[in-house]
Parts: C-alpha cells; sequence; structure tokens
C-alpha cells in the first residue's frame, strides 16, 4: 500500500513539472494530466529543430554564406549533440522502466 502512495506522489510531481514546463498556470488534474505522449513528442520534436538548425549553420559556414563565426558554428552543434544525447537516455529510461513494470508479479 505504501508503494502505490509513492508512486501517486512521483506521477503528481510529475504533472506539476510538465505543467510547468508547458507554462501552464493553471492546477494539473490528478486524473486527466498532460498528456505523455505529446509532452515526448514535442521534446523530441525540440531536439530535431536544435539538430537541423545546427546543420543548416555548419552547411552555410562551409559554404562561406553568413556573417557566423566558428564559435557560433561549433556551439550550435555542441548542443546538438547534448540534447541528442540527453534524449537517448531519456529513451534508454523509459525502456528500462518499461521491462522494469512488465517483469513485475501480478
Amino acid at each position: 500500500m505504501n508503494t502505490n502512495m509513492n508512486i501517486d506522489q512521483v506521477l503528481a510531481q510529475m504533472r506539476v513539472m510538465s505543467a510547468k514546463a508547458t507554462n501552464q498556470t493553471e492546477e494539473v488534474p490528478g486524473s486527466g494530466g498532460a498528456d505523455f505522449g505529446a509532452l515526448l513528442k514535442q521534446s523530441i520534436d525540440k531536439v530535431n529543430d536544435i539538430q537541423q538548425e545546427a546543420s543548416a549553420m555548419r552547411a552555410s559556414f562551409e559554404k562561406g554564406e553568413g556573417d557566423m563565426d566558428l564559435a557560433q558554428v561549433m556551439v550550435a552543434a555542441q548542443k546538438s549533440s547534448l540534447s541528442f544525447e540527453a534524449m537517448v537516455q531519456v529513451r534508454n529510461k523509459l525502456i528500462e522502466a518499461y521491462k522494469d513494470v512488465m517483469n513485475m508479479p501480478i
């Protein structure tokens, strides 16, 4: 029974953090909550946008177009790499959690 209370508390905290992340000011209801799939898709889309921007900056720098310097391009590439690695770590944790849930005895 204590485990259910802990899970409910963690879920409530995740809903509050999700609401803050999406700049929602109202209280997130306990049963409806934020759509995790939509939040995950939004995060993946953001990582994709960062990667596309870094790729475009790199190509523009290589062609000599624009007025950006090497430091800007390298920072964009590092941001892209870091965001992708973070997304992979989140994916790994989700898969690990899924496996843990699937291996739980009923």
